[in-house]
C-alpha cells in the first residue's frame, strides 16, 4: 500500500473512513464499486459512469494483487495494484481508489459504509457481498461482448502460437 501513497486520491482504509464520513456529513451521497479491473474495458468504464451518476463521489476499491491471484490464479493479474489504481484514477468518474486485500470487500464496506453499492449484473441481490452496510443497492447489466475474460481470450486467440 506504501507504493501508492504517491497516488493523492488513492488512499488507505484508515483515511478512506475518514474521507466517506467527512463527505456524508457535508450531505455528499457516495457510491462504492470494486472488482479486479486487470484490463480495463468497455464494460467497465460504462459500469463507473453510471455508478458515478447515483452519485456525488464514486470510490472503486481494487483487489490488491496478491487477493487477484487467489481469485483468478497464477497467471494474473496481468497488471498490478499501482498501474491499476493509476488508470483507474485518470478516468473521470472515480473519485478516489482503494486497494483491499480481501478475497471480498465485505471487511471494508463494513469499515466505510457509502450510500450506494454498485456491481455487475451477473450477481444475484443475495449474493451482493456486503449489501447490508449500505443503503441502496444497484445491479448494473453486463455490456454484451464486454469482459476481461472475453478481451484475454481473444488476445490468446490471436496471438497465442506464433507457427
Amino acid at each position: 500500500m506504501k507504493a501508492l501513497k504517491s497516488l493523492d486520491r488513492a488512499l488507505t482504509r484508515k483515511e478512506m473512513k475518514s474521507e466517506v464520513a467527512r463527505l456524508q456529513k457535508v450531505g455528499k451521497k457516495v457510491v462504492f464499486t470494486n472488482g479486479c479491473f486487470d484490463l480495463l474495458h468497455l464494460g467497465h468504464v460504462s459500469l463507473f459512469k453510471k455508478a458515478k451518476s447515483m452519485g456525488d463521489v464514486l470510490v472503486v476499491a481494487i483487489n490488491s494483487d496478491k487477493s487477484l491471484r487467489c481469485l483468478k490464479g497464477p497467471k494474473r493479474p496481468l497488471v498490478g495494484e499501482k498501474d491499476r489504481a493509476k488508470l483507474l484514477l485518470s478516468l473521470k468518474p472515480v473519485d478516489y481508489v482503494i486497494v483491499f486485500n480481501e478475497h471480498t470487500p465485505k471487511e471494508i464496506l463494513s469499515e466505510i459504509r457509502p450510500d450506494i453499492l454498485v456491481k455487475g449484473g451477473d450477481y444475484k441481490l443475495s449474493e451482493i457481498i456486503g449489501r447490508e452496510f449500505v443503503k441502496k443497492v444497484y445491479r448494473f447489466p453486463f455490456v454484451k461482448g464486454k469482459s476481461t475474460t472475453a478481451l484475454i481470450n481473444l488476445i490468446v486467440e490471436r496471438y497465442g502460437s506464433k507457427k
